[in-house]
């Protein structure tokens, strides 16, 4: 089940939400240093790394789950959120180059079908990236933040669901290893618990982070019958990955 969109935007305004929209974008920002001209998706709820990459990307769209609601964002410019059913992506056959998965997979009731259409839509040469709560981790089990809803992964599930859906995990790691408190000392802290973390405590972080790529052999793969045909748009949005 996909945390409500209320709750995802709250908790994101919140201390403790900031916190981990630093986290995640200082993260991004080392595993992908240059997304200069590329086609980016974000699925599920995205908008907190999306800003970073504004001036660089090719184009930009964040689509999210029906069941979850949608967000206009952002504010100060066109619209880059739809309302979409995530297991019938309305995008054509390999034409996204990058995706990233933020408070995605764990909600998804059928994680099979949604990594299908994540597989038809991803460029041959495209990259994926999932961001999901570890079952290890104490952001899993706790019920203040969204990442204590839905199915937590450990490394090992992770790998496995990737590759039976035609995936390649090429890295992975641990992140968010500063606890789920609003206690300002600790949030002051979160550049220095990342830093540590993984030393000290290793495979422990709240999140863990995969980059995975296409495989090209994976026979059970087939087209959605309903694929390109249910997008919902409340805001309006040009079409955001244009041919060529």
């Amino acid at each position: 089940m996909y945390t409500d969109i209320i709750d995802l935007r709250e908790f994101y305004q919140s201390s403790l939400g900031r916190t981990v929209r630093h986290v995640l974008r200082e993260r991004l920002r080392r595993i992908w240093p240059n997304l200069q001209g590329e086609h980016i998706l974000t699925l599920g709820y995205g908008i907190p790394l999306m800003r970073p990459m504004m001036a660089e990307a090719g184009s930009l769209v964040a689509m999210m789950p029906a069941t979850q609601g949608v967000a206009y964002w952002p504010h100060d410019d066109a619209n880059v959120t739809c309302l979409i059913d995530i297991d019938a992506l309305p995008l054509p056959d390999a034409s996204v180059d990058r995706i990233i998965l933020l408070h995605a997979l764990e909600g998804a009731s059928e994680p099979h079908s949604m990594l299908r259409e994540i597989w038809r839509v991803l460029k041959n040469s495209g990259h994926l990236l999932l961001i999901v709560p570890n079952r290890r981790g104490l952001w899993a089990h706790s019920d203040r933040t969204p990442f204590g809803t839905g199915r937590p992964y450990s490394a090992f599930q992770l790998k496995d669901t990737l590759r039976d859906y035609g995936f390649l995990t090429e890295r992975m790691w641990h992140a968010l290893y500063v606890p789920p408190t609003s206690s300002r000392v600790m949030l002051s802290g979160a550049d220095l618990f990342e830093k540590y973390g993984e030393k000290i405590f290793p495979g422990l972080g709240g999140l863990i982070i995969a980059e995975a790529s296409k495989q090209m052999y994976v026979p059970l793969l087939t087209k959605s019958k309903n694929a390109h045909s249910r997008l919902i748009l409340p805001f309006p949005m040009p079409n955001p990955f244009p041919a060529g």
